[in-house]
């Protein structure tokens, strides 16, 4: 039985492309700099996909998303490939949103064009700061005017849909920056804003800064500041700051993305990707030099507590909070009560509303959001 699947939506399809051509200096995602293996992957890609066919109890594919990595290091021509070859193996006559990741530096006149030509409708750049001397401390490639003239260029090619993924809560830069960053963000007016508090992971060339003393994490009192400037600005500029770390124009919330937070069904194709088809987790374990081969997936079933405490945590991120009734028919009363009176202690302080039909964290006060959710969890 599954405890978690939203059954009003379908399902979501997630490529992988683990490829960039520098490393990031916070990034540590699943990726590699070796771009020789890029032609090899994308076969492969396209064999998993065979081969995964029947891994989604629902046919029915609503959205479909490259991620990285860098995916515009991919020709559009190869990315048409694997989408006509998914609606080859899937229902995809209902698709809402194909989405593209990528970098400012990649998105030359001649992309764009070939871009064009292909079923995407929905591009994230990966932009994370219009300051030249922040971009540089992150080891990004591109400069402040490359991203500028990358947002022109899709809306100029008719693009219509773009989101800016922004960093803050960086050492070394204060909120000036940041306040120069969101204006122009605000200038280009594109549709959807995903702004990030930076998180220094170990293995980044951020946390070997850290623990040579050559920067720090900067301080509660500053987090707090930064997002409420990012809150402030954005919402004040007609944004729905529809969850904790994103931004959206009316009718352009990330399909995609929600469709997580909302407990749909996806599968994830490419080395690194993860799946979810309602009862178990699974992810590709697979090297990039050996995805070719046969392959090898990590799996997490989870019991009934663990998709109690995946709802509370996703339902809690978004503005809507959790929905009473729909808890309690998935998880029971004795649920729904728990959680309810867990809930009230924060609702004292103002962080938190809970009323009859649902509890959930006011917009400006996401920042507190996993402690909020960290208590609502039953162990």
């Amino acid at each position: 039985m599954s405890f978690y699947v939203n059954c009003d939506s379908m399902a979501g399809l997630y490529f992988h492309i683990p490829f960039c051509r520098r490393i990031c200096a916070y990034c540590d995602f699943f990726r590699v700099a070796d771009l020789g293996h890029l032609p090899m992957a994308i076969e492969a890609m396209h064999a998993e996909m065979d081969e995964q066919r029947d891994f989604l109890h629902d046919s029915h594919i609503r959205t479909i998303y490259f991620g990285g990595g860098t995916p515009s290091l991919v020709a559009p021509a190869r990315i048409q490939e694997l989408i006509d070859h998914a609606a080859r193996l899937w229902d995809c006559s209902r698709v809402e949103e194909l989405t593209l990741e990528g970098n400012p530096d990649d998105v030359t006149k001649e992309y764009v064009e070939a871009l064009r030509t292909t079923s995407i409708n929905r591009i994230s750049l990966g932009v994370q700061s219009f300051d030249d001397a922040e971009l540089r401390f992150m080891n990004r490639r591109h400069t402040a005017a490359t991203a500028v003239e990358a947002v022109k260029r899709l809306q100029d090619a008719g693009i219509e849909n773009i989101t800016i993924d922004l960093i803050f809560g960086v050492d070394g830069f204060d909120e000036s920056v940041l306040e120069r960053s969101l204006e122009q963000t605000l200038k280009l007016d594109v549709q959807h804003v995903s702004a990030y508090h930076l998180t220094i992971e170990e293995g980044t060339a951020f946390h070997r800064r850290m623990l040579r003393g050559q920067m720090r994490v900067v301080d509660e009192e500053r987090s707090e500041r930064e997002y409420a400037l990012v809150h402030r600005r954005l919402t004040e500029a007609g944004y729905e700051h529809y969850e904790v770390s994103n931004y959206a124009r009316e009718g352009f919330r990330s399909r995609h993305n929600s469709s997580y937070w909302h407990g749909a069904e996806y599968l994830g194709i490419g080395s690194g990707a993860h799946s979810f088809n309602g009862e178990v987790r699974r992810w590709c374990v697979q090297p990039v030099a050996e995805y070719a081969g046969e392959r090898r997936y990590e799996l997490e079933h989870l019991s009934e507590l663990d998709h109690r405490n995946e709802y509370v945590m996703t339902a809690l991120r978004c503005a809507e909070g959790i929905d009473l009734e729909q808890l309690e028919q998935r998880f029971g009363r004795v649920a729904r009560e728990q959680i309810t009176a867990a809930a009230r202690r924060w609702q004292l302080s103002g962080d938190v509303v809970v009323n009859d039909r649902q509890i959930y964290i006011l917009a400006e006060r996401f920042l507190l959001s996993d402690a909020v959710i960290e208590s609502l969890f039953e162990v």
